[in-house]
């Protein structure tokens, strides 16, 4: 019998846990990816995308997904993060700016007329800079 462990609202995401799961040798399967692909609007009364694997391996399956994995990969691929210019800090993140902005004029004008400007975020002391 299969267990639904994870639900998501777009497909892409339900695949990602998947290729985890299979790097992992679980047997996982996608129910109801299909049918959302096709009316995305479906989502929220199908209850999203749903990850299944057999009850056996339930525990084991959440136990990956919920492990945080970031600090392999950098450890693998190195750290890209530009320093805060103002405190020096490598805990930085990208940031955009003007999204709010944007939103509310395609709200008002059906149109996107705003641009949006990127940045860097300090997550050290908060500053943000414009790139």
């Amino acid at each position: 019998m299969l267990v639904t462990i994870a639900r998501f609202s777009f497909p892409y995401e339900a695949q990602i846990a998947w290729a985890k799961l299979d790097a992992e040798g679980i047997p996982a399967f996608i129910a109801d990816e299909h049918t959302i692909n096709m009316q995305w609007l479906y989502s929220n009364a199908l209850g999203g995308v749903r990850l299944q694997v057999p009850e056996e391996y339930a525990e084991q399956a959440q136990r990956i997904l919920s492990e945080n994995r970031a600090h392999d990969l950098v450890t693998q691929e190195g750290s890209s993060s530009l320093p805060c210019p103002q405190c020096g800090s490598s805990d930085t993140e990208y940031y955009q700016y003007g999204k709010r902005c944007a939103f509310l004029v395609f709200l008002c004008i059906d149109f996107p007329l705003y641009p949006v400007k990127h940045g860097i975020k300090c997550n050290h002391c908060g500053y943000k800079t414009k790139l």
